[in-house]
């Protein structure tokens, strides 16, 4: 059930969508920060897709039980989703990285690995391991926040459209402007715009 807060918010998405509350940017979604909300903003249809395949999924662990594993969807429209905000993982040295159970012991809650198991067989679900793809909740421990790509959505939609420089692909390399090396958005193999986001790339 929305609250009165979170319709306002989806209601008048569009004015708090701005430099202010971004909170990060993916290659087919933008992130804003509302409240104790996040605002994902589609900005290609697949980022659609995936935001529709998390509201499926979201419900579909809280009928078994599991919903707290996950961070709440809330609302899909074909221009946004709203979710639960969860303060994200650190980078380290400006980039993502793998979870590992032994090595992240510490982040990692109960029932991870059956819900990880669910969303790979049920859900087919992809790159569920990256850093980028969870919050911490409020024990400090891993939530699933970006849980709606799917391998078969990856594979015919995504990596096509990555390959024709469509959507961007992440490439670790030195930013030319801030030479800060970091995690830049590349579009195809012969964008030499080396610009990180701060530095004006999207």
């Amino acid at each position: 059930m929305l609250t009165t807060m979170l319709k306002h918010i989806i209601q008048n998405w569009k004015m708090y969508c701005k430099n202010e509350n971004f909170a990060g940017i993916g290659s087919t979604r933008k992130v804003y920060r509302v409240a104790d909300y996040v605002i994902k903003v589609h900005l290609h249809p697949v980022g659609f897709k995936q935001s529709l395949n998390e509201l499926e999924i979201y419900t579909s662990m809280v009928d078994k039980g599991l919903g707290p594993l996950l961070a709440p969807t809330y609302f899909v429209d074909e221009f946004i989703s709203a979710q639960k905000y969860l303060r994200p993982l650190d980078l380290k040295d400006n980039q993502t990285y793998e979870i590992k159970v032994q090595e992240h012991q510490h982040l990692i809650p109960n029932l991870y690995e059956e819900v990880l198991a669910i969303l790979d067989k049920d859900f087919d679900c992809f790159d569920l391991k990256d850093s980028s793809n969870y919050g911490l909740n409020i024990d400090g421990k891993l939530v699933f926040t970006d849980y709606g790509m799917t391998k078969s959505l990856y594979e015919k939609e995504w990596v096509p459209l990555a390959e024709e420089g469509i959507l961007p692909q992440i490439h670790y390399d030195f930013c030319n402007v801030c030479g800060i090396e970091k995690e830049l958005r590349m579009y195809g193999e012969n964008d030499k715009d080396n610009r990180c986001y701060e530095c004006g790339k999207e």
